[in-house]
């Protein structure tokens, strides 16, 4: 994280994702000022005495989507930068637009905010278990999304489609990993960053025997 093709991106990250939850922790104490209301004044009182708690935890949860989407403008400028540093004999990666990047991660935050929000009440009712579900959803999500858009940098989507397949149980346990980075305070600003070097390793890990899962810079 500190070496020096990497530290623009990291201070840019870090701005932008202390910036987000800033904007997203005041975006929903707005929203639930507003809309919890029962009309009963003790369960209002209730509500209101709540209210910190309530944003808190909702802008803990809504905060890896939001900064998952904005990590997709920086997946080739942080690539890179490991490439260089630790794998220098790679060929230069296939020409992919930052279109591609940016859908990739555009998709997996709009899973991850909607498959968040709907087992949110499950989060609430069932202690114990919750945090167990959370690992567990996000752990999918993201290493199905990082992996995805780390991976086609040098390979195209079916080739990419088939390696997660068949790596699923490694990919999935660094998506655990990187679920668990977004749960600690001050280290989930940086793990949009964290998380696609972590995972952009776990891709140059995997064995490619087969000549279709050979990497191929150009296809």
């Amino acid at each position: 994280m500190t070496a020096p093709p990497l530290q623009r991106v990291v201070a840019l990250s870090l701005g932008l994702a202390a910036l987000t939850f800033v904007a997203l922790w005041g975006a929903v104490a707005l929203a639930v000022h507003q809309w919890v209301r029962f009309g009963w004044r003790p369960l209002d009182w209730i509500a209101d005495s709540l209210g910190g708690l309530a944003v808190l935890a909702l802008t803990w949860l809504l905060f890896p989507a939001v900064v998952t989407f904005m990590a997709g403008f920086f997946v080739e400028r942080i690539a890179t930068a490991v490439e260089q540093t630790d794998y220098p004999g790679r060929v230069p990666p296939r020409n992919q637009p930052l279109v591609e990047s940016v859908a990739v991660m555009s998709r997996l935050a709009g899973l991850t905010l909607v498959l968040n929000v709907l087992t949110l009440p499950l989060y609430l009712l069932i202690p114990g278990i919750n945090l167990v579900l959370f690992l567990a959803l996000n752990g999918y999500l993201f290493g199905r999304g990082y992996f995805e858009v780390v991976a086609l940098r040098r390979l195209n989507a079916a080739t990419v489609r088939v390696l997660r397949s068949r790596f699923s149980g490694r990919i999935f346990i660094g998506g655990v990993a990187v679920a668990v980075l977004f749960t600690l305070p001050l280290v989930n600003l940086l793990a949009p960053v964290i998380a696609t070097v972590f995972m952009l390793h776990v891709f140059e890990a995997l064995p490619r025997t087969e000549p279709s899962l050979a990497a191929r810079s150009t296809v």
